[in-house]
């Protein structure tokens, strides 16, 4: 055994099984390019046993070979790393623990709120509560993105621009929110939907 193939064995031996999946990034960006297992590992100076692990996300790379891999491919750290960088946790929202806030006489009860570094794909949603006779305000000038929701109980009306559309329960609809959007409540009985917009517009901050 020569002395650099020592070297490699002990460099390998130290590579650490942890939920870092570098693997399916790797692969995909050597395969693109055409290289095969065997010259991206020769290029790199370690074994095509562990590149194929590493792709297979069987361990996680130790620094020094994931930068030669890096080099060998040609890839941005920054891609490689992207989804570590910001934390990403489940949001969760009790039912009894809903934020809420209260426009004139509709309710909005707040079912997912926005990360705060979110932005062109943040999205909230709401539970709307609409007394019969009354509609919604804040939709009233329009704003960027699109708006989505199913009604839940009773009937309501969309007025979208100069267009009017009867729901009924169970109905859903989606639209593109840059035009003056209201929904009203034309039934006998409070309105219920759920409603989804993106990207958030934070109408409840807290």
């Amino acid at each position: 055994m020569t002395p650099s193939q020592n070297n490699n064995d002990k460099n390998e031996s130290k590579q650490k099984k942890v939920p870092y999946h570098f693997g399916e990034k790797l692969r995909q960006v050597r395969e693109h390019k055409g290289y095969t297992l065997k010259v991206v590992a020769q290029k790199a100076g370690v074994s095509e046993s562990l590149v194929s692990q590493i792709e297979r996300n069987h361990v996680s790379p130790a620094i020094d070979t994931l930068l030669a891999l890096a080099d060998v491919l040609d890839i941005n750290l920054e891609f490689l790393f992207d989804e570590y960088r910001k934390k990403r946790p489940v949001q969760v929202i009790r039912a009894t623990e809903r934020p809420s806030i209260n426009e004139d006489d509709i309710t909005y009860e707040q079912l997912a709120k926005p990360a705060g570094s979110d932005t062109d794909n943040s999205i909230e949603s709401y539970v709307l509560h609409i007394p019969a006779g009354s509609h919604t305000h804040r939709g009233s000038y329009g704003h960027i993105g699109r708006e989505f929701g199913i009604i839940t109980k009773g009937k309501a009306r969309l007025t979208y621009e100069n267009t009017e559309y009867i729901l009924e329960e169970g109905d859903s609809v989606s639209f593109s929110a840059g035009v003056r959007h209201v929904l009203e409540n034309v039934g006998d009985c409070d309105l219920e939907a759920i409603w989804f917009v993106t990207p958030a517009q934070r109408f409840i901050n807290h």
